[in-house]
C-alpha cells in the first residue's frame, strides 16, 4: 500500500488544470494504485491525481462498493435533472457544503491499460464523477457554491484546524452551465 499525503486547500496544484495522460505504462498503474490506496485509507469516495500533487487527468472512485478509476475523463452526457446535497472533499477535511450537481452523467475515458471505458452514474456516483473531473480542470467544489454559501465556506476554512495557509481567491465556474456537468 502506498498512501500519499493529500494536498489541502491553499495548495496551488489544486487550482491548475491537469495534463492529459499520453503514456499508459507501469508509472500510470502505480499512480492508480497509489490514488486508490490513498482514497480508501482517507476514507473517501473519490480522489483526483492533483490531490496528491500529480498533474495528470486521472481519478479513482469508491461508490456503492465499486472501486474504479478513469484516465483522461470526459463527461459527455448529463441529465437536466439536478440533485442538491452536502458535498465534501478530502482536500477540505471535515467540511461539507450544499452543492448542486447533475443527477445523472455519462463519462468516458480509459483504464490504466489504455482500454476505452464508459461510466454511467446517478446520485452519488454522478456527484463523484463531476467533483473529480472538476478537480482535474482546476475547479474546486466551493467554486460551485452560491455567494452566501461561498462566504460561509471561506469562514469555515479559515477556522479549520488544518488551515494555515492564506486561501487563494475562489473562482466562479467558467462553464456556461454555471458549474454543472457539460
Amino acid at each position: 500500500m502506498a498512501v500519499q499525503p493529500i494536498r489541502l486547500f491553499g495548495d496551488p496544484v489544486l487550482t491548475l488544470a491537469a495534463e492529459p495522460v499520453t503514456t499508459f505504462d507501469k508509472e500510470l498503474r502505480v499512480l492508480v494504485k497509489d490514488l486508490t490506496d490513498t482514497m480508501v485509507d482517507a476514507p473517501g469516495v473519490g480522489l483526483a491525481a492533483t490531490q496528491i500533487g500529480v498533474s495528470l487527468r486521472v481519478f479513482t472512485y469508491d461508490v456503492d462498493e465499486t472501486i474504479g478509476h478513469l484516465v483522461n475523463p470526459v463527461i459527455g452526457l448529463f441529465s437536466e435533472e439536478e440533485q442538491d446535497g452536502e458535498e465534501g472533499c478530502l482536500s477540505f477535511p471535515g467540511l461539507a457544503f450544499p452543492t448542486t450537481r447533475r443527477q445523472r452523467v455519462v463519462a468516458s475515458g480509459f483504464n490504466m491499460h489504455g482500454d476505452p471505458v464508459t461510466i454511467e452514474g446517478s446520485a452519488l456516483l454522478a456527484r463523484c464523477i463531476q467533483h473529480e473531473v472538476d478537480h482535474l480542470d482546476g475547479i474546486l467544489f466551493i467554486d460551485r457554491l452560491d455567494p452566501d454559501q461561498r462566504k460561509a465556506a471561506m469562514r469555515a476554512i479559515r477556522e479549520a484546524e488544518w488551515s494555515g495557509l492564506t486561501p487563494p481567491a475562489v473562482r466562479s465556474s467558467p462553464h456556461a452551465t454555471g458549474g454543472l456537468a457539460v
